[in-house]
């Protein structure tokens, strides 16, 4: 029966009742944009209109921060803010500036529990963050409190560090950083308030040490904003052994221009 079960016959008859399936499931349930629902050529995609409202983050940008320059002017450069401040973490990538499509996209995946946006999100992520995955050992998602994780539900940051992992291959450990300190929103604070408000907010508990001692870690978020969350994050990490420190979010914030 196993051999039967394995032959070249039975796997080309078992493909063909695949294709036959996800035929009358495109006809029965076509596939839509993941962002506003117009019609799509695949599932967990783009239409074209939503793809073009985003401000993807391509080169030339700053190597550490991943903020966009205005002029290319060759060669890896850094930003006057990377210069003047650098950050703990190593390296930051990001998919598209936090504006237009892109907000949308977070707003929803984050409050309107879309889940189904985590995928295509994710998967832009692995192409934006392509360098710094090649050499990345595990991912950690960004941490909730207890109490904002139980009012939320779910943590969008771990649904697109699922996705990242599944998409490029690097497992991801969902426990390993704990967000231990409940801060107040960041929203409407300067930047030095951020810094202040997160200092001791996380940490890495003792018997989850062994994930990330003398590894190389990426933390994954939905936005990258002043990078006071990230600074935070990635100094708890260090101080836990992590070799080294990189950030990949789908959006970041980009005040004017380098």
């Amino acid at each position: 029966m196993s051999q039967i079960a394995g032959s070249p016959l039975a796997v080309r008859l078992r493909r063909s009742v695949r294709r036959v399936g996800t035929m009358l499931a495109d006809l029965l349930y076509p596939p839509r944009c993941v962002a506003c629902g117009a019609a799509t050529a695949e599932a967990h995609a783009l239409c074209s209109r939503c793809w073009g409202g985003l401000a993807f983050i391509e080169r030339p940008f700053c190597e550490r921060l991943g903020t966009p320059f205005a002029v290319d002017i060759g060669g890896s450069l850094l930003s006057p803010a990377a210069i003047a401040d650098p950050p703990v973490f190593g390296r930051a990538r990001a998919v598209a500036r936090f504006d237009g499509a892109a907000r949308e996209m977070v707003h929803r995946l984050k409050y309107g529990d879309r889940m189904d946006l985590a995928e295509a999100m994710g998967r832009m992520m692995v192409r934006a963050g392509g360098e710094i995955l090649a050499e990345a050992e595990v991912l950690l998602p960004v941490p909730l409190h207890r109490t904002r994780l139980f009012s939320r539900r779910f943590n969008q940051a771990a649904a697109l560090a699922r996705v990242v992992s599944h998409h490029a291959g690097v497992p991801w450990e969902a426990e390993a950083l704990r967000r231990v300190k409940r801060t107040r929103p960041q929203a409407g604070l300067t930047r030095p308030q951020r810094a202040g408000n997160l200092q001791g907010a996380f940490a890495v508990p003792p018997e989850r040490r062994v994930a990330v001692e003398g590894r190389s870690v990426v933390l994954v978020d939905d936005v990258l904003t002043t990078g006071a969350t990230a600074n935070a994050a990635s100094r708890a990490l260090l101080r836990a052994g992590a070799r080294r420190v990189d950030v990949l979010a789908f959006a970041r914030v980009v005040v004017g221009g380098e």
